[in-house]
């Protein structure tokens, strides 16, 4: 059975996800789009298990590491998510649909002007 990021030591964590970069490589380098593409979202994931949740707070607005379009803020948290919205650049609801993020997806706070 395999284990769950939420059981893996820091370095267990550090070890996954250079293996999960290498993989990442050599699926870009071979044109695989789709295996790419899981690769990475592993990797965002075991990067959020390496952050303390605390640091990211309700009510607060967050950069996206993905996305300069777009802000986060938050709604509450869950485990290593991130509950809320996407923001434009003129603080207005990107969507109304509420979404998660996890959060080594998330960069420095906003501060509101």
């Amino acid at each position: 059975m395999e284990k769950r990021y939420s059981e893996y030591t820091q370095e267990e964590l550090r070890l996954e996800i250079a293996e999960l970069t290498e993989k990442a490589q050599k699926a870009e380098q071979l044109g695989m789009v789709n295996e790419f593409a899981v690769h990475e979202r592993k990797i965002i994931m075991a990067k959020s298990y390496m952050m303390d949740p605390g640091d990211f707070k309700a009510g607060e607005t967050y950069e996206i590491e993905v996305d300069p379009e777009h802000t986060f803020y938050i709604e509450y948290m869950n485990g290593v998510f991130a509950w809320g919205y996407r923001k434009t650049q003129q603080g207005e609801k990107a969507s109304a649909e509420e979404e998660a993020l996890p959060i080594s997806m998330l960069g420095h706070k906003v501060t509101e002007k």
